[in-house]
């Protein structure tokens, strides 16, 4: 079994949510004409990044408010995950990341752990998420995880042990020092840790970053599919919008479980009863 996916490397305009949703239109219907069955967008693609006072305003509660109607319409030909800002049930602001499929909400992500530390201070205006879930598609079992999430080790395996056999990373990484040495590492140490995961798990990981700048911040794109053997198949450009294409293939997946069985013998249950004992001490 086969499936196309793609990858939004996009610039986001900040607070413009009318605006956002014309560029994510766009893309959609250029990887629906290339028969793609998903397509992911960056971190918080619907609003921008940097948004400090202008959350509250931007937030949806996806349920009670037709923001989405066009991506849900889009979404009976094609599974749409993008990001934004979500107002819960009980007010509270998310950086979460939404999917859609045949034509409604299938699954939201809320971040886990929104960075507060050097030039960050999303938890100044998020909550945090507390679930990590897999979900069927029609193109395989599935996690959703941003930007940071993909930093801590516990969250894909999670999802993996909860059978998704695709993560997808949604992100809004910097660049911090303009400088080209600079550019390539970040690309390097965040496609190491893509690598990493899909081999150790046996998944696909898919990764889209923005591009762009922001408020005198610079993102570098980057945005990549890495298959289970962890083989980078396709890889977008470096700091320019660009969208790009690659074939999930199941016997890939079955031959790296099989060749290598690590992830087939991985053993939750002694994970699970090690963590107790070392909290409790």
């Amino acid at each position: 079994m086969k499936h196309t996916v793609a990858i939004a490397q996009i610039d986001c305009a900040l607070g413009d949510l009318k605006r956002n949703l014309e560029k994510h239109i766009h893309y959609i219907q250029l990887a629906i004409k290339e028969k793609a069955k998903l397509i992911l967008f960056p971190e918080l693609s619907l609003t921008g990044y940097t948004l400090r006072d202008i959350t509250v305003e931007i937030a949806v509660n996806p349920f009670k408010s037709n923001t989405f109607d066009d991506l849900k319409k889009l979404s009976k030909e094609i599974i749409i995950i993008a990001g934004g800002v979500e107002e819960g049930e009980n007010y509270g602001l998310y950086n979460s990341a939404f999917v859609f499929e045949d034509g409604e909400i299938k699954h939201i992500h809320r971040k886990i752990y929104p960075p507060t530390y050097g030039m960050f201070e999303e938890m100044r205006y998020f909550s945090n998420g507390n679930k990590v879930q897999a979900f069927n598609t029609k193109i395989g079992r599935m996690g959703v995880l941003i930007c940071e999430d993909l930093w801590h080790i516990s969250l894909p395996y999670l999802l993996a042990i909860d059978g998704a056999t695709i993560i997808a990373g949604l992100a809004a990484s910097p660049t911090r020092i303009s400088t080209d040495s600079e550019e390539l590492t970040n690309y390097k140490i965040n496609s190491e840790h893509h690598k990493t995961y899909a081999r150790l798990l046996s998944v696909y990981l898919l990764f889209s970053n923005r591009v762009g700048y922001e408020d005198g911040v610079n993102f570098w794109g980057g945005s990549e599919v890495v298959n289970s053997d962890g083989e980078v198949i396709a890889v977008a450009k470096l700091f320019e919008e660009d969208l790009i294409f690659a074939e999930i293939d199941f016997n890939t997946i079955k031959r790296s479980r099989q060749f290598s069985r690590h992830f087939i013998d991985e053993n939750p249950i002694l994970v699970e009863r090690e963590l107790k004992r070392i909290l409790k001490m």
